[in-house]
């Protein structure tokens, strides 16, 4: 019939094949032809049943993201939802790898749907600031109930054919063959006879729901979200299919969709999901990539033993390596904890756990790395440290192996250049939780090998990163900005703000905490320490740690906790050692707004990263924004600083920039050329390498 969509008829059961690699996306030339393939079959007297099935390695994963916000061709799924629900003949999705978005929408058009074992359902449109625009949220509720649509729906996250099969979404889980089942299983509904109900005329679940708690629910989700549009309207269209007709219910979907794909909201994380798949990107396809089966990780702590799980967690064996046996152990023993840990939330299988478990061999001897195909180091941050274990590493790793650095500020050339090998050395930039944040900046040092290079951009999808390639300088992209963003909170306070006042103009804003709140979660010593290595001060933060208010870890840092409290109240000492200081300094307080807090750390921000740009430090804007929302909690809704910048509109930060340095003569605030270039142009377009 086309290249994309095809038909045949196996003793009556048609087999209605979507073939639009590589997921299946549901396409304009996918949904002309499969919409006349649908009707010719619907007429056609030698057709007893209908099986839609899909080649390659997954049912239809989703819409063609690319075609939203543009004008519609018709056919759109919603009409080929519809005209299947007009069809008199059982009509069967045959559902193997993922059935996402508009694919599950097309499923639930049909009248049964049956699954290969390992297939994952879901609608997650609301990752990209949406709700299901083809009926989703109104047929989705009439199968599973209310309650359990809610929470698929809100959350995004896919469920697997078993629990499918368990709420009512699947009537069948198959191994082997799913299309030859699949028409078997059609076969026999065909013959034992109709009328066969449309899910839109399924309401005996929507009959069960309980409305207060399912406001509850959905009051619960919406806090969540943190000033998130579309988990709310996602709570409201899935309301609406039990209080509501059906077709009024799928008119307040479109509504909702409709208002949703034209917000800013949906623009922010619609930027996000292709910035984070262009930063993914390999230099060239046909670069050669190195084998890596054993994963060396030195340092046992915190960190190394995060980056070690992170590893173990994708199949990977690893040798963990500590300068003493009390060290290793004390290693191990965290990394077993961690693992029970999960094993008791439920994510992970007892017997999952004894098998990453597996993966580990624990070292004191740097020769048994000699085995390994990539050492990442996780020691002090301290070049003379950093470059004394890389010398080990030059005498005993084999040749080919890639030796990485976890260093966050650091010059990696300088410690390339301190071996024999500068080809084979890179930054593996990890954040904390290693085995749980998903953000990891590969550091391309001026030497290192492009296939050293695209081999680590591969392994970060393979451990489920999401990979950045940043240069070189320091801080990289995500702390040197951080660095700015955080250059005026002592100035902030010494001029009349308060912690609490601070950190809720940031969490007002959007962000999961303020940055006060977040140094006393990490340990203010951290920066402390790393300040003094450094020579520079921070005259409130140096202070709290000379007093030993480390934060959460001792009970007192700028906030009190209480006994085992993770939320920490205002402290009246903390609030009268900033004004003794201020005192001691002739400022007087006054009071600041929530505007000027957003300006003069934000607006740092951004213009940091114009700076960065300019530098060809990052390739592209957008790896700025993937940087900062995956790795230090910017508002997914926003979109990372430099799609914010376009938000919030250039000219305005250039004006305050320059109002700001004026007022302070503080480099931080002269505008960037490229930021003044942008306020011109409205666009970072042109300006990336």
């Amino acid at each position: 019939m086309s290249n994309s969509v095809s038909a045949v008829n196996d003793n009556g059961v048609a087999i209605v094949t979507i073939d639009n690699s590589p997921v299946n996306a549901l396409s304009f030339h996918v949904r002309a032809p499969l919409m006349q393939a649908l009707v010719d079959l619907r007429d056609d007297a030698s057709v007893t049943a209908i099986v839609i099935a899909c080649a390659g390695r997954t049912f239809v994963a989703g819409a063609d993201i690319t075609e939203f916000g543009k004008p519609v061709q018709q056919p759109d799924l919603r009409a080929i939802v519809a005209m299947l629900e007009t069809i008199a003949k059982p009509t069967v999705a045959a559902i193997h790898g993922t059935a996402l978005g508009g694919g599950l929408e097309l499923a639930l058009g049909c009248h049964f749907r049956v699954a290969d074992a390992g297939a994952k359902l879901g609608l997650p449109e609301v990752k990209l600031g949406l709700l299901p625009g083809g009926g989703g949220t109104v047929r989705l509720p009439r199968l599973v109930g209310a309650v359990k649509a809610l929470k698929m729906i809100v959350s995004g996250t896919p469920i697997g054919a078993d629990e499918a099969h368990e709420a009512g979404l699947v009537d069948a889980v198959f191994e082997g063959d799913l299309t030859t089942h699949a028409v078997n299983f059609a076969g026999e509904i065909a013959r034992k006879g109709g009328p066969f109900t449309p899910v839109r005329d399924r309401d005996e679940r929507l009959g069960e729901t309980d409305l207060a708690a399912f406001d509850a629910e959905a009051a619960d989700l919406a806090r969540k979200a943190r000033g998130l549009e579309a988990p709310v309207a996602c709570a409201q269209a899935v309301r609406n299919a039990v209080t509501l007709p059906f077709d009024e219910a799928l008119a307040a979907e479109r509504a909702l969709f409709v208002k949703l794909v034209a917000s800013d909201q949906s623009r922010a994380q619609r930027h996000l999901f292709f910035a984070e798949r262009e930063a993914a990107k390999l230099p060239a396809k046909d670069t050669y990539k190195r084998r890596i089966a054993r994963v060396g990780v030195i340092g046992a702590g915190t960190m190394g033993g995060g980056i070690a799980m992170a590893f173990a967690n994708g199949g990977f064996s690893v040798t963990l390596l500590e300068t003493s046996a009390e060290a290793l152990q004390r290693g191990l023993g965290t990394i077993e904890k961690n693992y029970a840990v999960s094993v008791s939330r439920g994510s992970l299988a007892e017997d999952a756990k004894h098998q990453r478990l597996a993966q580990f061999k624990g070292s004191t001897d740097y020769a048994d790395l000699a085995e390994c195909d990539l050492i990442i180091e996780a020691v002090f941050e301290d070049m003379a440290v950093k470059k004394e274990v890389f010398g080990k590493l030059d005498a005993v790793a084999k040749p080919g192996a890639i030796l990485a650095t976890n260093t966050s500020y650091l010059d990696i050339n300088e410690i390339a250049g301190s071996i024999s090998r500068p080809q084979d050395v890179l930054g593996l930039h990890f954040f904390s939780p290693a085995n749980v944040m998903k953000l990891l900046e590969i550091v391309r040092a001026d030497k290192t090998a492009p296939d050293a290079l695209a081999t680590v951009i591969d392994l970060a999808r393979r451990i489920g990163k999401v990979a950045v390639v940043v240069g070189v300088c320091h801080g990289f992209v995500g702390n040197r900005m951080l660095a700015a963003r955080g250059s005026e909170s002592e100035a902030l306070l010494l001029e009349g703000a308060t912690p609490s006042q601070i950190d809720k103009a940031f969490t007002d804003f959007g962000w999961p905490m303020g940055p006060f709140q977040m140094g006393d979660l990490a340990g203010l010593d951290i920066g402390w320490r790393n300040r003094k290595a450094r020579g520079l001060t921070a005259v409130i933060a140096d202070t709290l740690c000379e007093q030993g208010r480390f934060g959460q870890k001792t009970g007192r840092g700028f906030y009190l906790y209480e006994a085992g409290a993770r939320a920490g109240i205002p402290d009246p000492e903390v609030e009268a050692l900033i004004r003794d200081k201020a005192a001691e300094r002739g400022i007087a307080p006054r009071a600041i707004s929530a505007d000027e807090i957003i300006e003069r750390t934000l607006y740092p921000l951004v213009n940091e990263g114009a700076k960065i740009l300019e530098e060809k430090i990052a390739a592209r804007a957008s790896d700025i924004d993937v940087v900062w929302v995956n790795g230090y909690g910017f508002p997914i809704g926003k979109g990372g600083p430099m799609f914010w910048a376009g938000l919030e509109g250039a000219a305005k930060i250039v004006q305050r920039l320059d109002h700001w340095h004026q007022r302070t003569g503080k480099d931080v605030f002269k505008p960037a050329p490229l930021l003044k270039r942008m306020a011109e142009t409205g666009s970072w377009e042109g300006v990336e390498a």
